[in-house]
């Protein structure tokens, strides 16, 4: 007997079909090869202590094939899921989902974190025109100029807790005496069990007194527009593209860095000699916190996928300025909980004493933000701890391990004030890379990789306080 379906039999069918799928499916009826391929972990969930603690597990699992959304701080976790394993400094909804899979394997909810106060900033702090990041070392005035550029790669991508560093620096003449090689390039790259990668290469400047003509380092306006050698960086508020390559370099590896930043919050303006119009001012510098970063990395021909959180910033100033200022620190921090601390400070003597306190450091700032930039707590009252430090070559001391301890001022930041914070962190470069130029020059660096702890305390509501810990990139000179 043959038997005729119509169209509309054969619709039907398949509606069924389709509708058994999804009952099987919301109710949990899947086929057993699928069920053995969804782990199951069991964890302790402790609100007071804001913990996710592994409990059990049901088979081998890789936290990697664990994704885990919500605001909470990973970095503790392993290769694979153990038990006593502990997700900290949980916030709100926590999600728990098997990759390969797209199972959910539990959700929990926190209260929300404390919230750190944050400055009070006027319009103009917070915004830079296509000029303003553009070039400015091709005026009388402005002959040093920096672009620079940070990330730290986040523990889902190939690089894991990696740093990279990339700099495009237009050197005044006279900042490396008579080496008549002011244009500067850094490539650097460092891991967390020590590799170290990259450097810094400084070349004649090229073209008509630097300025016009076939120039080492070119750069043009509006906007951030780039080219030293084979790298360049290209890009306009709020995304940026940098690439990188090693070329003479790093003699024994091959290093090429392909990497879109993309700023989710307005810059800050750290320093400017102007007070309305910063960009128009002699003396400047300016942020963009929290970038999300993401591209490529390809070491001696093996790529690797990354992706992290960075930051971008552009300073430029006089060439006289060498003759005041004898040194500078800059770290950016990127926190486990989410947060990012910037630290810079200059200083206007030489720093050839034994280490020791210093309370005076009028050009030092600590910018604090706890959502990739959106707000910020500027903190200018710093007292810095020089607690370890390199001798590089004869008199000239390097530091690698720092003190900060930081709060608002009392006559400028008086709202800020009110709330008593206060921050304590303990930076330790780790992995760097040194750079010396010896004798006339006399001018000492050290770029790459720090670690990073503390704890930041305040009253809102009762006293409120968080423990900080985190990975950062870190670039010291000094100058004799």
């Amino acid at each position: 007997m043959k038997i005729k379906l119509k169209k509309v039999d054969a619709i039907l069918i398949v509606a069924m079909i389709i509708i058994a799928g999804i009952v099987f499916f919301q109710f949990g009826i899947l086929p057993e090869e699928k069920k053995s391929l969804i782990p199951v972990i069991e964890f302790t969930q402790n609100i007071e202590d804001r913990t996710l603690t592994v409990k059990s597990f049901s088979q081998a699992i890789l936290w990697r094939d664990i994704e885990i959304t919500g605001t909470c701080d990973k970095s503790d976790l392993g290769e694979y899921v153990t038990k006593g394993d502990i997700i900290k400094d949980c916030s709100g909804n926590i999600i728990i989902t098997h990759i390969p899979t797209g199972e959910e394997l539990g959700s929990w909810v926190f209260p929300p974190a404390p919230e750190l106060p944050y400055s009070i900033l006027l319009p103009n702090e917070r915004a830079v025109s296509p000029q303003d990041e553009g070039v400015h070392f091709k005026s009388i005035i402005n002959t040093r100029e920096w672009w620079y550029f940070t990330v730290v790669f986040s523990n889902d991508c190939d690089l894991p807790g990696w740093v990279a560093t990339i700099g495009f620096c237009h050197l005044a003449w006279g900042d490396l005496k008579l080496t008549l090689k002011p244009d500067l390039i850094v490539v650097t790259l460092e891991g967390p069990n020590g590799e170290k990668y990259g450097g810094m290469l400084n070349k004649k400047r090229g073209g008509l007194l630097g300025l016009i003509g076939l120039l080492t380092l070119d750069a043009k306006t509006p906007g951030v527009d780039l080219k030293y050698g084979k790298s360049w960086a290209k890009g306009g508020s709020p995304q940026w593209h940098v690439h990188a390559e090693d070329e003479d370099i790093d003699e024994e590896n091959d290093i090429v860095i392909d990497l879109d930043y993309f700023a989710k919050a307005n810059p800050l303006w750290i320093h400017s000699n102007r007070l309305i119009d910063k960009g128009r001012g002699k003396i400047a510098n300016y942020i963009f916190a929290g970038c999300e970063v993401e591209g490529t990395v390809k070491l001696n021909n093996l790529e690797f996928k990354v992706k992290g959180t960075g930051h971008h910033e552009h300073s430029w100033s006089p060439g006289f300025l060498q003759l005041s200022i004898k040194g500078w620190d800059w770290c950016y921090l990127v926190l486990n909980n989410g947060w990012t601390i910037y630290y810079s400070n200059y200083y206007l003597t030489r720093q050839i004493l034994s280490p020791e306190t210093s309370r005076i450091n009028p050009l030092a700032t600590v910018v604090i933000t706890t959502n990739k930039g959106t707000k910020i707590t500027k903190l200018e009252n710093v007292d810095l701890t020089i607690e370890k430090y390199d001798k590089l070559f004869l008199l000239l001391k390097i530091p690698t391990d720092l003190g900060i301890n930081a709060k608002p001022k009392v006559l400028s930041q008086p709202l800020l004030k009110s709330y008593n914070i206060r921050l304590d962190l303990d930076i330790k470069a780790k992995t760097t890379y040194e750079k010396i130029w010896k004798l006339p020059t006399y001018v000492g660096m050290k770029i790459g990789l720090n670690s990073v702890t503390g704890k930041i305390t305040w009253s809102d509501d009762g006293d409120q306080e968080v423990d900080l810990k985190g990975t950062g990139s870190v670039w010291f000179m000094r100058s004799f």
